[in-house]
């Protein structure tokens, strides 16, 4: 299932002045296309395939996809202009040969059915200049000759940059970076289900991490404790892949010792469901915490609660940052300062992306927007410390998609 909006993705594009859009990275041709990119995409150079989304809705995109996957593409893409690529894996199609045939014969009927020429051989990995002629082909048969393509420069090197723009000489390419990133902001249903599901197996993994918080228990156990949980979850059959960043005592960063009474333990934790990663976090602690801890942990809940009444439609990220630090600030501790506050949430390669709840945030949150909206504070000899929720942006507001209460938790020392 292909994720872009048409419609959306055409009115960014009138507002930036561009006439299409072309796709490099494979989180993106995933988006675009609703299929996986192929293995070529693995050492994440352009050219090893592409998107081209026009911006009138109503002409049809053109997909380049790797010649090994054509055919599955195919079967799976609502996109039918479909243009190959070879890559360096052999591969024909011999379904219901007669196995009693002589081999040289069915070899022979092999290369004609691939309808190649003599000179025909397989690049070292891809060759992006065919990659390039195709999207060159193809908006030329648009009739789009000399408009403004935007294209993802994130994914382009310089030196990619210099062939796609000399096989590409018919257009004026335009960096679409912030094209992109605006068009994938807000999130199509199916996006949401995603990174609901992520959520709630995500915290089936914590309240496992939760229950086995223990004296003597080590960073390492628990995180396989989170593993084991979330991998129990009955639908873990959709998980795509995981993360977790937890720490025990008072070093936040590293293994550290073995838990200790008064230690803190943090835990931030993600889940990737068909790509799209959760990310929420609490802090615990073992036994009773101790003063310092408990001012830190009211003062972050503090601005969490604050900065949770602004999220709503057409209030700016930046405003929410202003309001968050400031009640953190306010709350007794006038020098903290923090880069956000928050982040998109995606497909993308880690587990943050655009748009981030900063000051110098330039957009306003709209509804469909998914968020991870969190409070942080680290401090060596101290521990980690953070709530984090993700959130879905609404039409009247925004619903929590966490179900876990915020607080503290003190886990008895048994």
């Amino acid at each position: 299932m292909a994720y872009l909006d048409r419609q959306r993705a055409s009115k960014l594009m009138a507002q930036a002045h561009l006439e299409g859009l072309i796709f490099f990275s494979p989180e993106n041709f995933l988006y675009a296309t609703g299929v996986s990119s192929g293995v070529a995409t693995m050492w994440r150079k352009a050219g090893a395939v592409a998107v081209f989304v026009p911006a009138d809705p109503n002409t049809a995109e053109t997909a380049v996809v790797s010649d090994l996957f054509v055919q599955s593409f195919k079967d799976s893409s609502h996109i039918k202009d479909v243009r190959e690529s070879p890559i360096w894996v052999e591969s024909n199609n011999l379904d219901g040969y007669d196995p009693i045939e002589d081999p040289q014969v069915l070899i022979r009927s092999l290369k004609q059915n691939a309808e190649r020429n003599v000179a025909f051989t397989r690049p070292t990995t891809f060759d992006p200049r065919i990659c390039f002629k195709h999207l060159a082909d193809a908006i030329s048969e648009s009739g789009l000759n000399k408009a403004n393509i935007g294209f993802e420069a994130s994914a382009v090197s310089i030196r990619e940059f210099s062939e796609l723009k000399t096989n590409l000489s018919n257009v004026n390419l335009i960096d679409g970076t912030d094209v992109i990133d605006r068009l994938k902001m807000v999130k199509s249903a199916a996006e949401v289900k995603n990174l609901r599901l992520a959520v709630e197996i995500a915290e089936s993994g914590l309240c496992a991490v939760r229950e086995a918080i223990s004296p003597e228990i080590t960073r390492d156990a628990l995180a396989a404790v989170w593993t084991n949980a979330i991998n129990r979850h009955p639908k873990s059959n959709n998980l795509s892949g995981a993360w977790e960043y937890i720490s025990v005592g008072p070093n936040p960063w590293v293994g550290g010792r073995p838990a200790k009474s008064g230690d803190l333990i943090k835990v931030d934790v993600g889940c990737r469901v068909n790509g799209y990663t959760s990310d929420s976090a609490r802090t615990f602690v073992l036994g009773q915490p101790n003063k310092l801890q408990e001012q830190i942990f009211e003062a972050l809940l503090t601005g969490f609660n604050a900065g949770t009444k602004m999220l709503s439609p057409g209030v700016p990220l930046s405003e929410v940052h202003h309001v968050t630090q400031n009640a953190i600030r306010n709350a007794g501790f006038p020098h903290y300062t923090r880069g956000h506050f928050g982040h998109g949430l995606g497909a993308g390669l880690g587990s943050e992306e655009w748009p981030f709840i900063a000051a110098d945030a330039t957009s306003g949150f709209e509804p469909g927007m998914v968020v991870a909206f969190e409070c942080p504070w680290y401090i060596n000899g101290v521990g980690g410390l953070i709530i984090e929720n993700q959130v879905l942006i609404t039409e009247s507001g925004h619903e929590m998609m966490n179900a876990l209460p915020l607080g503290l938790v003190s886990v008895a020392v048994s």
